[in-house]
């Protein structure tokens, strides 16, 4: 028996992108309490929304940033 075409053909790579996006991992931060007063004034003054999204924003960012100027170059 033939499959039926779904009205979306990239369906299935769209559920697959979705389910590769998804966070399993927990990493956990521990701050004094100078840190915590500064993060959250940090928050206040950017009007951060999710404080997660703004920590793990500024986390990969400052990662990526130095993982590409740390690329081995061959001259």
């Amino acid at each position: 028996m033939r499959k039926k075409k779904s009205k979306h053909p990239d369906a299935e790579a769209f559920a697959r992108q979705k389910y590769s996006l998804l966070r399993r991992n927990r990493v956990v931060v521990r701050l004094n309490d100078n840190e915590k007063a500064a993060l959250d004034e940090y928050c206040v003054r950017c009007k951060a929304s999710s404080r997660s999204a703004m920590v793990r924003q500024i986390l990969m960012e400052r990662v990526l940033q130095g993982l590409s100027d740390t690329h081995p170059t061959l001259f």
